[in-house]
């Protein structure tokens, strides 16, 4: 069993999975595989945003309890919250207790419905900023680019908060709307294939 979980950790990956199984199977399995669905969209920014000042690894352990916390990130439902969900959420051991953080949920999610109705979903939306092939450069070689600064000033002036241009770019390294598993990394191809039978959604 030792030797079985010693090489599986020594298959070539991006480096900063390399910590634990949990990292590693949220590598394996998600980072990078295009995603169209508007919740898993939704709660994905939501989480980078959590995670700013901490690590993804502290926020991954705690995504369950996130999701409870925020139904599932259906921001129909928390779009509805009020001031005493902000109390109750405050006083939540399993998540990351910060006011602000978590008041920017709740806005967002008011935006997100309001994106629904003028974008179609905010899958249409998101899409549009996927950068052009050619222009990407060596993959984790930056934590911003022109399409995460351009994503993160056009949210901003939509009302959404806590979607500063390295929050929208781990955003947009994690949904597939950049490949950014290094070249030598075992799932990087898998994630281009992915790419290749998927059709961004359009409005």
């Amino acid at each position: 069993m030792e030797q079985a979980i010693h090489s599986e950790a020594s298959i070539a990956r991006c480096d900063w999975c390399a910590a634990d199984d949990e990292l590693r199977h949220y590598h394996d399995t998600e980072w990078g595989f295009p995603v169209a669905d508007d919740q898993r969209l939704f709660e994905k920014i939501c989480l980078e945003g959590f995670q700013s000042g901490l690590s993804w690894r502290t926020i991954l352990a705690k995504r369950e309890n996130f999701r409870n916390a925020f139904h599932d990130f259906d921001f129909d439902q928390i779009a509805g919250f009020i001031q005493r969900d902000v109390e109750r959420l405050l006083k939540d051991k399993g998540i990351v207790r910060h006011r602000g953080k978590i008041e920017a949920v709740i806005n967002n999610a008011r935006c997100a419905r309001e994106m629904v109705v003028s974008e179609g979903s905010l899958a249409a939306y998101f899409w549009r900023f996927e950068p052009v092939k050619d222009t990407l450069p060596e993959p984790q070689s930056r934590s911003t680019s022109v399409e995460s600064i351009t994503l993160s000033k056009d949210l901003k002036k939509r009302g959404w908060k806590f979607v500063g241009p390295t929050t929208v770019y781990a955003f947009m390294q994690a949904m597939g709307l950049i490949n950014d598993h290094v070249e030598t990394c075992i799932i990087r191809d898998k994630v281009t294939r992915a790419r290749q039978g998927f059709s961004p959604p359009i409005p």
